[in-house]
């Protein structure tokens, strides 16, 4: 039986979520970021995060960090502030297990807490399984960029969701 806990991540947890993400910088549309991370940025990313606002959230199997996620400003101008971003990273070799879904349950019930009045998530139009999941958990599509993405050699759509809280 595997032992999964979900805790607020420290920065000790940097390296761990650098790499996670950094798998997806090199290998997948789910980040348009073309170049891997520093631990440097990382660590500036984690200074503009704080647990009660914007929290920062690693989920562990076996006491390995295997996924991780956050709440971020969706946009720097304050009108924006009601609203924020969730985000969600699986370690490659732990997708299917219900993790995403743990970690952005965690999320929304967070930024209700904090206050938010509305998430907005975003994903390359071909991440299929990251729209469902923030379908399946009340997310509803609300826009379409087209081509507005490049990455690998080919033009991609990014679709919006939002979920009122």
């Amino acid at each position: 039986m595997e032992s999964i806990l979900l805790r607020d991540a420290g920065p000790d947890d940097l390296p761990r979520i650098s790499e996670i993400y950094n798998h997806y910088v090199l290998h997948s549309t789910c980040t348009y970021q073309l170049e891997p991370e520093t631990l440097a940025d990382r660590q500036e990313w984690f200074a503009e995060h704080s647990p009660a606002r914007y929290p920062v959230v690693v989920v562990e199997i076996d006491g390995q960090v295997a996924g991780w996620g956050s709440l971020s400003k969706f946009h720097r101008r304050a009108g924006y502030d009601p609203t924020a971003e969730p985000s969600v990273y699986i370690a490659d070799g732990f997708h299917r297990r219900g993790l995403g879904r743990m970690i952005l349950e965690n999320l929304i019930e967070r930024a209700r807490a904090a206050g938010f009045h509305s998430l907005i998530g975003g994903a390359s139009a071909d991440q299929t399984a990251s729209i469902l999941l923030q379908e399946s958990l009340g997310f509803a599509r609300v826009g379409q960029l087209k081509e507005v993405g490049y990455k690998f050699g080919r033009r991609l759509d990014v679709v919006y969701l939002q979920r009122m809280l």
